[in-house]
């Protein structure tokens, strides 16, 4: 008779992954947002209860996944780029400007209206008034930089408000791609379009018509790549 099947013996976590999971855990209580300094090496390896050598494994990874921010000779201190390893890799997937940009719209449109329809139904009464200060802005704004600024902080406030932390990470890993769109986009029709656009997308999301959100996000960054689409066509003229 065959014996049953004996499960394999899960390997325990290493101390240097023990170390990510303890460092990891600190910041998500609070002190990864006030972007605090970490305690000196030494100390902080003491308190943990591990080799020096196995603290500073754990902080290079730490550093690659963008939680934690080494400045020599002033310390480590946890950040919140957690966006950065991806950053990086799409200007390696995707070299080409003109290709890394149209695929940049179509994920926005995977993504972007779902996102407002979220925010519709889980919208907190601060972070409505935080969109409708970035669309003040925008509608104020005197430059590009301040106008560029002003947008992303509003798709960034919609980001928030959906209570998606992954929805969010995603979204911020394309922030500078969405800041150089942007930044094209302003310099070849201005930003009184984009108040527009916004406008119906706040309305939307303050009425809590998520239906009527994602139909506005859509529409926005439809307008939005066709502007693009038309500016690069007459360059090339």
């Amino acid at each position: 008779m065959p014996l049953a099947r004996i499960a394999r013996v899960k390997k325990a976590p290493s101390l240097v992954e023990q170390v990510c999971y303890q460092l990891a855990a600190f910041a998500r209580d609070g002190n990864g947002a006030a972007q605090g300094e970490l305690m000196a090496e030494r100390s902080l390896a003491e308190q943990l209860g591990v080799s020096r050598n196995v603290l500073r494994e754990a902080i290079k990874r730490l550093e690659l996944q963008g939680l934690v921010e080494i400045r020599q000779g002033r310390g480590t201190r946890i950040v919140n780029k957690l966006h950065k390893p991806l950053t990086a890799a799409l200007h390696l997937l995707v070299p080409q400007e003109t290709e890394r940009m149209q695929q940049l719209f179509e994920v926005r449109l995977i993504l972007e209206p779902q996102c407002a329809r979220l925010a519709a139904h889980r919208a907190s009464l601060e972070q409505l008034r935080q969109m409708e200060d970035a669309q003040l802005r925008l509608s104020d704004a005197g430059s590009i930089e301040s106008a560029v600024e002003a947008d992303m902080d509003f798709h960034r406030a919609i980001a928030e408000a959906s209570a998606n932390r992954i929805l969010l990470l995603v979204l911020e890993s394309l922030a500078e791609l969405l800041a150089a769109s942007q930044n094209k986009g302003f310099r070849a029709m201005g930003h009184s379009c984009p108040v527009q656009m916004h406008q119906a997308v706040l309305d939307a999301i303050v009425r809590r018509d998520g239906d009527a959100a994602a139909a506005a996000m859509t529409a926005h960054i439809t307008d939005a790549q066709s502007t693009i689409d038309r500016s690069e066509t007459t360059a090339l003229q």
